[in-house]
């Protein structure tokens, strides 16, 4: 399958400057691509994967993927998809996220062979450029009339745009100028609110090259959840790459929660599956969605990819025994990632009857209902349901002498840490 008839099958093409001349190409040669981050975090969260996942696809093809991570754009702040300005950050801390990233980046894409991920910083190509050289040789090639009709500006007229801003997809035009002169880059792929930017970049090209220069751009659909709401968001907000701001098993999680009407449209973004086994997971959410075998396996896919198997392993034990109750099975440091989000209370070591550590720590609100809460078999420490009024809490009950878990009914865990 050529590689624009596998983004369509994914529905992954929401715009094409030239449909026809872009096959051609893929068909002919293997092609130099970019796609570009800015460095306005220390991680990247799944909602700027997207496209990402699309430069994948086409370096598993045979092409030739560049990562552009935007050291100079980054200080400068992309106006699109803003309502108001972005704060500008200071350098040293574009520079130590422009490290971060790039190491994420690393870790998703093949980094040897003939079609290797090449890392550029468009840094190296501005911090000479002084403003003469910017207006003379760059901003003269720019239509200020075209510049107001673009969404990404015209959509700030009335709240108000600065300079900075405004002149944000002229860097960016320049990007795509100086990578197709110099690293053979003939298609720039982003999100949908990059194509102003994306077609600034070709218009660009064909003034300084000639209207023959073969360059071409692609944006990938915005991305909705079935429920109306954006993608990537969660109560707790974004899902990010980064495992110390979005533990593993909480990245399996997400995905393992996928809505049954979203869970075929992510495999086919998400995933490197094959056609033929993502049309066999749409059978099973057909005919057996209770099983979500779909959801297992996009889950499974996604965190395998972005972490490692042996951290996908440990999101699997995690989520295995808070199902079936075996939290003696975890080790201290996995209790501490499964149990992040639920409420945590902290207890000494000294030795306790269970009625009077459950109220000490608020777990119950009284002696009374701590009683008949045990009496009912509804309290269980560790995963062991607990029936006595007289048991009581060592710190030999603390799992790697750290932690013990209380359960209350069938759902309602709390974390114990011993202080």
């Amino acid at each position: 399958m050529n590689i624009i008839d596998e983004l369509l099958w994914r529905d992954a093409i929401n715009q094409q400057t030239d449909a026809d001349g872009l096959r051609e190409l893929t068909e002919s040669k293997a092609v130099s691509l970019y796609c570009g981050v800015d460095p306005t975090g220390n991680s990247m969260h799944i909602g700027h994967l997207i496209p990402f996942m699309m430069l994948r696809r086409f370096q598993l093809a045979g092409h030739r993927p560049v990562i552009l991570i935007g050291g100079a754009t980054g200080t400068i702040g992309d106006p699109s998809g803003r309502q108001s300005e972005r704060s500008l950050q200071t350098m040293e801390q574009v520079q130590e996220n422009v490290e971060a990233l790039s190491a994420q980046m690393k870790k998703l894409f093949i980094t040897d062979g003939d079609n290797q991920v090449r890392m550029v910083n468009n840094y190296d190509w501005t911090k000479d450029m002084n403003v003469i050289d910017f207006l003379r040789d760059f901003g003269k090639n720019f239509s200020i009339n075209t510049m107001l009709a673009k969404d990404v500006v015209a959509s700030r007229l009335d709240s108000g745009i600065s300079f900075t801003e405004f002149a944000y997809q002229i860097l960016q035009s320049i990007d795509y100028l100086h990578l197709y002169q110099n690293e053979d880059v003939q298609l720039q792929i982003g999100g949908s609110d990059q194509w102003g930017n994306i077609t600034s970049g070709l218009d660009l090209i064909r003034k300084k090259e000639g209207n023959e220069a073969k360059a071409f751009g692609l944006t990938i659909p915005l991305m909705l959840k079935a429920d109306g709401t954006k993608f990537g968001k969660t109560a707790g907000g974004a899902i990010w790459l980064d495992p110390k701001q979005t533990t593993p098993y909480e990245f399996y999680q997400f995905w393992a929660n996928t809505d049954d009407r979203d869970v075929v449209k992510y495999l086919k973004y998400f995933t490197f599956l094959s056609k033929e086994e993502i049309e066999a997971l749409e059978g099973k959410v057909a005919t057996e969605p209770h099983k979500r075998e779909a959801q297992k396996a996009l889950a499974e896919e996604m965190t395998r990819f972005v972490h490692s198997e042996e951290l996908l392993e440990q999101a699997k034990r995690i989520s295995a025994a808070l199902f079936s109750g075996d939290i003696r099975s975890l080790t201290a440091d996995e209790i501490e990632e499964g149990f992040k989000e639920m409420p945590t209370f902290t207890a000494g070591t000294e030795t306790k009857n269970i009625v009077d550590w459950l109220v000490d720590l608020g777990v119950e609100p009284s002696k009374r209902q701590a009683r008949e809460d045990i009496t009912k078999g509804a309290i269980s420490i560790n995963g062991e349901r607990v029936n006595e009024l007289e048991t009581e809490i060592t710190a030999d009950d603390a799992i790697g002498g750290k932690f013990i878990i209380v359960r209350k009914g069938k759902k309602n865990y709390s974390l114990v840490k011993l202080v």
